[in-house]
C-alpha cells in the first residue's frame, strides 16, 4: 500500500462544469484516481421513471473529454458514479456512448472500460418483498402491491465499493458505474489501494459534491481528496477557494438525517469523534472516522412509475387587491371549474397553486405570509391524461384571467403572462413506487460487471 492515496473530483456532479485550469492544476498533483458523481435523487423521479439525464449531452461530453483524455494520458483510473443521473440503463447506455465517442474521436486505445449495470429484476424485488425482505425508506412511501410493482419502469439498487473494486481488480481504465451510493466510487478506489475503509468513506461523502465544502462552495469546482495512514485531506484546486475546519465539518452534516451517523449498503459510518484541523494553506485534515458493517446486508433501491400528466401557466400579478385576496379568489377559481366540469369525476384531476412572493416555497409553514407588490403565480393541473390536464388548465387560466373580484377597476385582464403560448403541457408526470430497503446475501449479488477492449 502507498503511503498516500490522491483523487481528483472534477465536480459534483458530472455536466455541470469546471474550470479547466483547477483542473490541470489538479493534475499536476499526480492523482491516482479521477472520480466523478454523475447522479441523484435530488430532483424527484422523473429521471428514473422517464429515462432521460440529468444533464444535456454536450454538457456530459464536454466534461467527460477532459476528464478521461487526462486519465488515459496519466494511466489512472477513471470512475463515473450513477451514470447518467439516475444510474439505469437507459443513462448507463447513454453515458457509455459518450464515453466511446471520446475514445474514437481522440484515437485512444489500449484501455479496459468496465460497465457496471445496477438494474434489478421486479420478479426479485417480489420475492424478497413477499418474504418480508424489502421494507419502505421512510413514511412517505406509498405501500408496495403488486400494481405499482407492475407499473415501475426500471428499479436500480444503490451499489457499495464491492462491484467497483472488482472492476478495478480486473484491470478497468474507465468504470461506468450504474445507480451507485455517492461516496462509493470515492471510497472504492482507495480501499483498492488498501487504504481504510472509514476514511475512504468520509472522503467519498466529501468528495461527491466536490468544492461545496470550501468557501466560496460550489459543485462547479475541483477538489483533491488525500488519504493517508490514518488521516486525510480536503484541498481546493483554485485559489480563489480554501476549505476550513467549519466548512468541512458543515458538509460532512450534509444531507444526513443524523448527526455524525451515515448508513451506507452494508455499512454504518460513525463520524462523532471526528476532528477537523486546518492546515494553513486552504485544505483540512480530517481524523477520527469509524465504520461498522451492518449485521445484515441491505441496498437502497429505486425506482418510479407514471401517474399523470400535467400541464402549467405562469403568470404574475401586479394588482394590490387581488394579491390581498389571492388564495381566496383562487379557490372560487377552483370551484367554478369543477362546477362546469360536473361530469369529470373529480379524482381524475387535481388543480394546484403555488404563489411565489407569498408563501411558494415553504408553503403553510412560511412564517412570514406577507405578501409584496406583486406576485408569481404557477397554476398546475396534474389529470389521468394529457388531453385532460390541457382541457383543465385552460379553463382555469381563462377563468382567473377574467375573474370579477370585489373593488376591480381594469376588465382587460387579471394575469400578466410572460410566455405566450401561456399553458404549457409538460408531459408524464412520475413518482417513487420504490425506494425501499431490500436484504441481498452481499454487495456483489444484484451487479453485473461488463468488459470491453478498446
Amino acid at each position: 500500500m502507498a503511503e498516500t492515496f490522491k483523487i481528483l473530483a472534477p465536480c459534483g456532479m458530472l455536466g455541470y462544469g469546471f474550470p479547466k485550469k483547477s483542473f490541470e492544476n489538479g493534475m499536476t498533483h499526480h492523482p491516482d484516481a479521477i472520480v466523478v458523481d454523475a447522479g441523484s435523487t435530488d430532483a424527484g423521479p422523473h429521471k428514473l421513471g422517464a429515462g432521460v439525464s440529468i444533464v444535456g449531452r454536450q454538457a456530459c461530453k464536454k466534461d467527460l473529454e477532459l476528464i478521461i483524455t487526462a486519465g488515459a494520458a496519466a494511466r489512472i483510473p477513471v470512475i463515473i458514479g450513477s451514470a447518467g443521473g439516475s444510474g439505469a440503463a437507459p443513462h448507463v447506455e447513454w453515458t457509455r456512448s459518450i464515453v466511446m465517442e471520446i475514445l474514437r474521436e481522440h484515437g485512444i486505445r489500449g484501455l479496459k472500460v468496465a460497465t457496471i449495470w445496477a438494474d434489478v429484476p421486479h420478479d426479485l424485488v417480489e420475492k424478497r418483498w413477499k418474504e418480508g425482505k424489502c421494507e419502505p425508506l421512510g413514511l412517505a412511501v406509498k405501500p408496495l402491491t403488486e400494481e405499482r410493482l407492475k407499473a415501475t419502469g426500471h428499479i436500480v439498487a444503490q451499489m457499495g465499493h464491492e462491484p467497483i473494486i472488482e472492476a478495478l481488480k480486473e484491470g478497468a481504465d474507465i468504470i461506468i458505474c450504474g445507480r451507485a451510493y455517492d461516496p462509493s466510487p470515492f471510497a472504492a478506489a482507495a480501499m483498492y489501494r488498501g487504504h481504510e475503509s472509514a476514511l475512504a468513506y468520509h472522503l467519498g461523502k466529501i468528495l461527491e459534491c466536490a468544492a461545496l465544502c470550501a468557501e466560496p462552495g460550489t459543485t462547479k469546482d475541483c477538489m483533491l481528496g488525500i488519504i493517508e495512514k490514518d488521516s486525510f485531506i480536503v484541498r481546493p484546486l483554485n485559489e480563489r477557494r480554501k476549505c476550513t475546519a467549519i466548512s468541512v465539518a458543515a458538509h460532512t452534516f450534509y444531507e444526513k438525517d443524523h448527526p455524525y451517523l451515515l448508513h451506507g449498503p452494508g455499512i454504518v459510518l460513525n463520524l462523532e469523534h471526528c476532528t477537523f484541523t486546518e492546515r494553513g494553506d486552504g485544505s483540512v485534515e480530517v481524523r477520527g472516522s469509524r465504520i461498522e458493517t451492518t449485521p445484515v446486508y441491505k441496498v437502497k433501491l429505486e425506482g418510479a412509475m407514471k401517474v399523470a400528466y400535467r400541464t402549467f401557466v405562469v403568470a404574475g400579478v401586479r394588482d394590490p387587491l387581488l394579491i390581498g385576496r389571492i388564495e381566496q379568489v383562487e379557490e372560487e377559481v377552483k370551484r367554478q371549474v369543477a362546477e362546469y366540469y360536473e361530469e369529470i369525476p373529480p379524482e381524475d384531476y387535481q388543480i394546484n397553486f403555488i404563489n411565489y412572493g407569498l408563501n411558494g416555497v415553504m408553503g403553510e409553514l412560511e412564517p412570514r405570509p406577507v405578501p409584496g407588490h406583486e406576485l408569481g403565480v404557477v397554476f398546475e393541473v396534474v389529470a389521468k391524461t394529457q388531453e385532460l390536464a390541457n382541457t383543465i388548465c385552460g379553463t382555469v387560466r381563462s377563468t382567473f384571467l377574467h375573474y370579477g373580484y370585489e373593488g376591480r377597476k381594469s376588465t382587460a385582464g387579471n394575469l400578466a403572462f410572460p410566455f405566450s403560448p401561456s399553458d404549457v403541457p409538460f408531459g408524464p408526470v412520475y413518482e417513487f413506487s420504490v425506494y425501499h430497503l431490500m436484504e441481498v446475501k452481499n454487495g456483489l449479488e444484484l451487479f453485473r460487471n461488463e468488459y470491453v477492449e478498446v
